[in-house]
């Protein structure tokens, strides 16, 4: 297995991949809660979150076999916040306009709790359903981990599924909080990681 930086090319075949990938997410089940639609808003994010935030600053990784995806935001990639943000998502709001406010209420609470302070940021990892479980997830986090570490970086991630927590826990992840979301959502584990000093 190879990790590799993403391209262009890739993202509408890491955006289906992701769809599957998070289709039972409780988190994306809260935002897109029409099962009909579903799988449409989910490409329609993903695509936007990649195309319009993220690859631009190189931080998207994938396989050599697209079965798995990692989408970081590099130390000084501004968060898409307010405004700019909603534009962002445009091509998402007709799958969550039904219940928009508590949308944009649990946007709100993420961006509120999000650290200041510089850092790596894992803002989506999946595997394809099919090929989990096999270190896909590990491989893809390693690239960005190795940078926090050989530069002194630490890292943030918020996680959508408590079984998740131990997995992020062995990469040196710990939670700093444990968030119920509005509009009786699920929770939220947001970890932070601090860098490891190189091996002597």
């Amino acid at each position: 297995m190879i990790v590799r930086p993403a391209t262009e090319a890739d993202v509408e075949a890491m955006a289906a991949q992701l769809c599957r990938s998070f289709y039972d997410d409780p988190v994306i089940g809260h935002v897109f809660r029409n099962e009909a639609r579903r799988t449409e808003g989910m490409r329609r994010y993903f695509t936007s979150q990649m195309r319009g935030d993220y690859l631009p600053f190189g931080g998207c990784y994938t396989t050599d076999d697209l079965q798995g995806a990692a989408i970081w935001g590099p130390p000084g990639k501004p968060l898409l916040t307010g405004l700019a943000g909603l534009l962002n998502l445009v091509s998402v709001l007709p799958y969550v306009a039904a219940h928009l406010s508590a949308t944009l209420r649990l946007l709100s609470l993420i961006e509120s709790v999000h650290p200041h302070e510089p850092h790596w940021y894992l803002a989506t990892l999946g595997t394809d359903p099919s090929a989990q479980g096999r270190g896909i997830g590990s491989a893809l986090m390693r690239p960005a981990l190795d940078h926090c570490d050989a530069e002194g970086w630490p890292a943030y991630l918020e996680s959508s599924k408590e079984r998740n927590v131990p997995f992020y826990a062995r990469h040196g992840f710990q939670v700093v909080r444990e968030l119920p979301l509005p509009g009786g959502g699920p929770k939220i584990w947001t970890m932070w990681r601090e860098p490891r000093p190189p091996d002597l």
